[in-house]
């Protein structure tokens, strides 16, 4: 089935947060506890600079993923020109390039918008999010042991970076 990769709007939000429910509920891709309603997500992509952005995955019937981005940190301005991006696909579209296409997606937004430098928190045991992000461009450059604890255990982070 064909997407369309365009960027968010408040109309949505239902279907981002709908996207949170299942990967939330799965406790092993991402380490958010708890999952954004549609009025939190609304209020998220309002509060987005135009810097800043979401991009959806549109199936025509229901939003099948949605990617992020970020600024690193709001100030100082020394850090400007760098992006932090999250990647959220519904399980039964992981697989067919649905997030390769939101990256190069959102790849040309960052560079239209003077970014140099993405990266992204990666949890060390999802090692197809790791190859995943290898396969865009991005590389190793930092790991934090046992940074978060999930379902009583620990996992570590992989931090992981692009120059555009």
């Amino acid at each position: 089935m064909d997407v369309t990769i365009r960027k968010a709007t408040n109309a949505d939000a239902a279907g981002i947060s709908a996207i949170w429910e299942i990967i939330v509920a799965e406790r092993k891709f991402s380490a958010v506890r708890r999952a954004w309603s549609a009025d939190e997500q609304v209020a998220y992509l309002n509060r987005l600079s135009a810097r800043e952005a979401t991009f959806v995955a549109d199936a025509g019937d229901r939003i099948v993923a949605f990617q992020t981005l970020d600024r690193w940190v709001i100030y100082p301005s020394f850090m400007d020109h760098v992006g932090q991006l999250g990647t959220f696909v519904l399980p039964e579209w992981r697989g067919q390039r649905v997030g390769q296409r939101l990256a190069h997606a959102m790849f040309a937004f960052t560079r239209s918008h003077e970014y140099q430098k993405l990266v992204i928190w990666v949890r060390e045991s999802n090692t197809a999010a790791q190859q995943f992000y290898a396969r865009l461009g991005f590389r190793e450059c930092g790991r934090l042991s046992r940074q978060l604890m999930i379902n009583d255990s620990y996992d570590g982070e992989v931090l992981m970076e692009r120059f555009l």
